[in-house]
């Protein structure tokens, strides 16, 4: 089931079956919520889930919270509100592991559980010359020649993945609103960018479980950024995987969420 909020242009494709806590699914920069659509089925006799196309992405192209995670953040808060859902297990992947955190730290009675998927905003460090070639490809070559350096070394491209790309990355506006993420994104000084940073002072104020995977090959957050994390992080390194850990790792991340979920409303 896909649908829209009343009175709000933010777009959620909906399953499962009703819960009292349900999954709530944010994508990485450039995505869109149906990269979560495999996870969605595993998962849908064991709770209900969202998973959202993020403002400017999407069915959420023209949404309100264009910009970084902190207004994207206050976007989903809203959304999850409107629609009656006062708690929820928030997993997201790079960007919308910055919204999750976001959304955690300004609103920990809503999270019951946070599984971040190499979370923007951990550290300084970004590639950001990848992240724009990201933003500007619109043919299948240029795709796939951003994917390779995304993903292991050694592990496939989904050809459903790289048409689905190419083909939002051709509508109208889409790859303007990406660049104005990426400007939010993105610290520009002295001729160096780097990508805004939550505090880690104020990761100890989260109660609820936290996991944060990252991949050993991740060539757009360095690994090291999931290093000296809280002691009530559980840390979840993958060997031979890139950044794309919703596809190179599927069935390891639902586990963990499954884990995460337990934790969360026991």
């Amino acid at each position: 089931m896909t649908g829209q909020a009343p009175d709000n242009a933010l777009f959620a494709v909906e399953a499962g079956r009703g819960s009292d806590v349900p999954l709530v699914f944010l994508h990485g920069f450039g995505g869109a919520g149906r990269v979560w659509s495999d996870m969605q089925e595993v998962l849908a006799s064991e709770a209900g889930s969202l998973a959202y196309d993020l403002p400017g992405h999407g069915g959420s192209l023209d949404a309100d919270g264009l910009g970084g995670a902190g207004r994207m953040a206050k976007a989903i808060a809203a959304d999850l509100a409107a629609r009656g859902i006062r708690r929820a297990h928030l997993v997201g992947h790079s960007m919308g592991g910055a919204v999750a955190t976001m959304l955690g730290l300004r609103n920990p009675k809503l999270a019951a559980s946070m599984t971040l998927l190499a979370p923007g905003g951990f550290g300084h460090e970004i590639n950001h010359r990848l992240l724009k070639r990201f933003a500007l490809a619109r043919t299948s070559g240029e795709m796939e020649l951003v994917l390779e350096n995304m993903f292991g070394w050694n592990n496939p491209i989904p050809a459903q993945m790289l048409d689905g790309l190419v083909q939002a990355r051709n509508v109208p506006g889409a790859q303007d609103r990406l660049l104005v993420i990426l400007e939010a994104i993105l610290r520009g000084k002295g001729g160096e960018f780097t990508q805004g940073l939550i505090m880690r002072d104020d990761f100890s104020r989260l109660s609820m479980p936290v996991k944060v995977l990252w991949g050993t090959q991740d060539r757009v957050l360095p690994t090291r950024q999931s290093h000296r994390l809280p002691s009530i992080f559980a840390a979840h390194v993958f060997e031979n995987t890139g950044h794309m850990l919703i596809e190179e790792c599927t069935d390891e991340v639902i586990v963990l969420i499954r884990q995460n979920m337990r934790a969360g409303t026991l």
